[in-house]
């Protein structure tokens, strides 16, 4: 009996290993669509894609052939589209729903290896609402670049991280600057004077991290001061010495006139940035710029702010940032540029990143346009355009199936996601869950 099973064992794996070569060494899936959105503006009825390894075979409609080894995963109820990008997190910003302490406080207790154990739950949301990609910026202790390790060794579930590391800040430009934000530590990332701007990016990649995160400008949580920290000359030589090293680079800057030299100095993406003047605009349509506007973060904060132990005050002068958000996002959809989704998600903000899509629609988007900023522009902000963003074959088999047509409702794709690939792995599977 012994030797029988030993032999039914060895026919099993032999046909297994067999069946795998056949494939050229890689499983192959065959999902299908009842619509699909590929991101090339295209939109396939009774789709079919087939997906070998990690990468997308082909992509047809009707009655493609289904290799004979495939598996065939069943999406026809829903409608299928590209897993969603979001160019802004810091998912390593964990917090115990438990404590009434300052999460911002609280954070900065924590020892790195609690907190990178702890911030897994911060990917797993990203995951379970779509969120297959995420570029993280700006993390204490280079805990953002052992996320991204772990979750690429399988240790972990998340989304694939792009990662800046800690984020580099003006030294002693600004006063209470590390008192205002929890991912300072002047060791890790201050700068002062192009030597120090040059080698604190060096140091950085160095480190690990896939792009550089630079505070162009004060700006986070309820400080919405629009205040410059770096000069242009400071910026330039960022910019310099990361395209040097092949790496891009974010300038965050709440107000117009830190954007407006991020543009001239070559910046890849300007994050948040107010009132950014016409010709800051024309600049960035020129040299392909993606603007990151972050809008809805600012309301989520004042919706909590008093967990934050903020005066209710504050809330005002957020709104009024907020507001100026969304105009100046208005103004940069009309002069053409290219805009991403970035959710600037903290704490209990993870699972609801996609909510920026609902105001990037209330700033002048169509749905179309906001489907793309979080796709095929977040994989022009990456530099993944090749990779990412789009389902054709090729590119990374990252797909989500929704339920309804979020090109005529950009709520179904926040919060009618159903079943999440990632790298042709099911890493979410909501379908026996009702629409919203």
């Amino acid at each position: 009996m012994r030797t029988l099973k030993m032999m039914v064992g060895v026919l099993v794996v032999c046909w297994a290993a067999s069946s795998f070569a056949q494939t050229g060494g890689q499983r192959v899936k065959v999902i299908r669509f009842g619509k699909l959105i590929d991101g090339t503006g295209r939109v396939l009825t009774n789709a079919v894609v087939v997906v070998k390894g990690d990468h997308i075979e082909s992509v047809g409609s009707g009655a493609s052939q289904t290799p004979a080894e495939a598996e065939v995963i069943d999406m026809s109820a829903y409608t299928g589209m590209p897993g969603i990008i979001d160019v802004h997190t810091h998912m390593t910003y964990w917090r115990d729903k438990n404590s009434h302490a300052n999460p911002n406080e609280e954070i900065g207790k924590l020892l790195p290896q609690e907190l990178v154990f702890l911030a897994q739950e911060n990917a797993r949301k990203c995951i379970e609402i779509g969120v297959t990609t995420a570029r993280d910026l700006a993390a204490r202790n280079y805990s953002d670049i052992a996320m991204k390790k772990l979750i690429n060794r399988g240790a972990m579930v998340g989304p694939r991280m792009f990662v800046a590391g800690p984020a580099m800040f003006g030294g002693g430009s600004v006063p209470r600057y590390g008192e205002v934000y929890p991912w300072v530590v002047p060791s890790q990332g201050e700068a002062s004077g192009v030597p120090e701007v040059i080698r604190l990016v060096r140091q950085e990649i160095e480190a690990g991290a896939d792009l550089i995160k630079m505070f162009g400008g004060t700006g986070g949580f309820n400080d919405v001061e629009t205040y410059q920290i770096f000069t242009l000359e400071e910026m330039q030589a960022a910019v310099q010495a990361a395209h040097t090293m092949g790496k891009r680079i974010a300038i965050h800057s709440y107000g117009p006139e830190g954007a407006r030299d991020a543009v001239k100095a070559g910046t890849d993406t300007v994050e948040h940035a107010i009132n950014i003047d016409d010709a800051t605009f024309a600049e960035m349509v020129r040299k392909k710029i993606v603007y990151v506007p972050t809008v809805y973060h600012n309301m989520w904060y004042v919706e909590n702010y008093k967990e934050f132990g903020w005066p209710e005050s504050d809330n005002q002068k957020i709104l009024a940032y907020e507001h100026a958000s969304e105009e100046t996002t208005r103004r940069a959809i009309k002069a053409g540029v290219r805009i991403a989704m970035g959710s600037d998600a903290v704490y209990e903000l993870f699972g609801h990143n996609t909510e920026e899509l609902t105001y990037l629609v209330k700033s002048g988007m169509t749905p179309e346009q906001a489907i793309a900023a979080a796709t095929v522009n977040g994989a022009a902000a990456l530099g993944m355009e090749k990779d990412l963003g789009l389902v054709t074959p090729g590119h990374y088999a990252d797909l989500i199936a929704v339920q309804g047509d979020p090109l005529t409702d950009i709520g179904v794709l926040v919060h009618n996601v159903r079943w999440v690939m990632k790298g042709g792995e099911v890493v979410a599977d909501k379908t026996n869950i009702a629409a919203h």
